[in-house]
């Protein structure tokens, strides 16, 4: 289980992905996009192209969670515009 304290990283994918993406699609963009290692204690958030989705992965020591989070109506995530791979605390 995840422990959503001050020690927890979490990290921003700016692109949009392909939402039939799963946990094997997701991990891959992780290491080869990110450049980051999907098997430290670390969330890793993804959004579609219309930013009212996003999924969540992360790496609990015995098997990866994949989280998911659909918006109704209007309401959309808003997106970062910068360029780097964006890191966000739980604070």
């Amino acid at each position: 289980m995840f422990r959503f304290d001050s020690g927890l990283k979490v990290f921003l994918h700016r692109e949009p992905v392909d939402f039939r993406m799963g946990i094997n699609g997701l991990s891959i963009l992780v290491e080869q996009a990110m450049l980051l290692n999907p098997f430290d204690h670390s969330l890793y958030v993804f959004g579609n192209r219309r930013c009212d989705r996003i999924k969540i992965l992360g790496w609990d020591g015995a098997g990866f969670w994949l989280f998911l989070k659909r918006l109704e109506a209007e309401d959309r995530f808003v997106w970062p515009d910068t360029t780097d791979i964006v890191t966000l605390t739980v604070d």
